[in-house]
């Protein structure tokens, strides 16, 4: 059986699971600007049940984050990845789900091998306990006969308290489930292709169900019929070979402007890694590291100005060390003084496979690559074991500007500092 797992509000619940003492307050997380706005992209319950909703601009609901004392918090993404990654190393050691893989930043599948119901909803149970002890983040738990189905059952999970998060879906109890949800919240079924089965008057998941293979591929072409495959508990979707990234690139718009080269490097740095770690993990390597910079275009009181430079590596690399030192060279051809820098950014490009680099025949020592490689892999096993700031390079000791108060206001609610990382004990 299928087990799909899916973080409850994910960057809410990474916040709260940082401060305890935010547990059972209303909490948001948005990507703020200087200029103390910003839209919301995470509530918890709480938060949700004071009308608050994702997308709404904070300068638009500020009266109501001042009246009930909302902690907001900053977005801070390398955060929520590190706790992904906590999730997965906890459930691993669990030793009771195979082949468990992450699908995105807070979702996870991977399979039971059980066939009685009670036993798969007492094992995924004791998965969901285990892992709100360890990480502090709540969860919810689906289980079917395949990887629609079991994004079926967290569906129930989430939206029924009845189910305490831990829904199994038998096979005799499909219909009855997909007769109940909506066509629109199908996993694989996007908006026009909603609206064009609405039309039809196909508006629950059991409408689809019913249809023949010939119409479903007549109107929603092979993934339509791989997700009617699915909800027959036929699984058809792989999820095990995600396309490799032909570029990758990692870039932030900065909380507040900045003129300092020293910030810019640490920014920069800070972003090499992570576009460094992305490349590893999908067994690639790259010969360009671009790097851009901008100011901010909303200001016209401020000069403009905006650059792009790129360094060739003469052997393709992953390793942090050497693609940071490429992205800082980058960083130094572009940079001008006196202006005010609002978002920077890394592109790692002309990427191939690691199995088979083409060394550079006057350069090249094998030996240290090999040492590089080694050590990369050390690196990896321990950020994802201990959170991504546990080994840092010196230039990532970050200098945030800090706001002129002269010329806005932050925000009132802010709780924590977008760079808080991760304390594993």
């Amino acid at each position: 059986m299928i087990l799909h797992i899916d973080c409850n509000t994910f960057y809410a619940s990474c916040e709260v699971a940082l401060r305890p003492d935010l547990q059972g307050k209303p909490v948001a997380v948005a990507n703020c600007n200087e200029a103390g706005g910003g839209i919301i992209l995470a509530l918890t319950k709480e938060a949700k049940a004071l009308g608050l909703k994702r997308g709404d601009p904070v300068f638009k609901v500020q009266d109501i984050l001042n009246l009930h004392n909302v902690a907001v918090f900053p977005a801070n993404l390398q955060k929520y990845v590190d706790i992904s990654r906590r999730l997965m190393q906890v459930v691993r050691e669990q030793g009771l789900v195979l082949n468990f893989k992450q699908y995105s930043v807070d979702e996870f599948f991977g399979e039971l091998p059980l066939t009685d119901v009670s036993e798969l909803r007492e094992t995924a149970a004791t998965i969901k306990r285990h892992i709100e002890q360890c990480t502090g983040v709540p969860v919810s738990c689906g289980v079917s006969l395949s990887y629609t189905l079991g994004k079926v059952a967290t569906w129930y999970a989430k939206h029924y308290k009845g189910y305490n998060g831990v829904c199994v879906l038998p096979a005799d109890k499909i219909e009855t489930a997909l007769a109940k949800l909506p066509i629109e919240d199908v996993w694989g079924i996007g908006r026009q292709s909603a609206a064009k089965l609405q039309c039809h008057n196909i508006r629950t998941a059991l409408n689809l169900y019913n249809m023949q293979e010939y119409e479903v591929r007549r109107m929603l072409h092979i993934n339509g019929v791989r997700t009617w495959l699915e909800l027959h508990g036929t699984p058809s979707v792989d999820i095990d070979a995600p396309v490799k990234q032909k570029s990758i690139s990692h870039s932030r718009t900065f909380t507040y402007m900045t003129d300092s080269l020293e910030t810019l490097r640490s920014y920069i740095a800070e972003y090499s890694v992570a576009a460094a770690r992305k490349l590893r993990d999908q067994h690639s390597v790259c010969l360009s590291v671009s790097v851009f910079l901008s100011t901010n275009r909303f200001r016209d009181d401020l000069e403009q100005y905006g650059n792009y430079a790129t360094t060739k590596l003469n052997v393709a690399s992953a390793d942090t060390s050497i693609l940071t030192t490429a992205a800082l060279k980058a960083l130094k051809e572009i940079y001008r003084p006196h202006f005010q820098y609002k978002k920077a950014g890394v592109i790692l490009s002309d990427i191939t496979t690691d199995e088979a680099i083409q060394l550079d025949l006057f350069e090249s020592n094998p030996e240290h690559m090999r040492k590089s490689e080694r050590l990369m892999a050390v690196i990896d096993e321990l950020t994802t074991k201990y959170g991504m700031d546990t080994i840092k390079l010196g230039v990532q000791t970050l200098q945030h500007p800090q706001p002129n108060l002269t010329n806005f206001q932050p925000l009132k609610n802010q709780t924590t500092n977008i760079n808080d990382i991760i304390e594993v004990k």
